[in-house]
């Protein structure tokens, strides 16, 4: 099983960073996601938090997660 791509259509490579300007992953992240175990996959997404925050100011949202009645 994998997770979703984090691909959100906005394929722009930045020449500064050698990231997307969408996704935040490199060229080789993005050719290897695919290929990639679900662990692996999870770890990227925790740093393509952590990229779009430096990048945009932003702080990563964090999941609330519903309280069981």
């Amino acid at each position: 099983m994998s997770l979703p791509s984090p691909c959100i259509s906005i394929c722009q490579i930045d020449p500064k960073t050698g990231n997307c300007l969408g996704c935040y992953r490199s060229r080789q992240e993005i050719a290897r996601w695919p290929a990639m175990s679900t662990d692996e996959q999870a770890k990227l997404l925790q740093e393509l938090k952590q990229r779009r925050s430096k990048k945009t100011g932003l702080h990563p949202r964090r999941i609330r997660r519903r309280q069981q009645r």
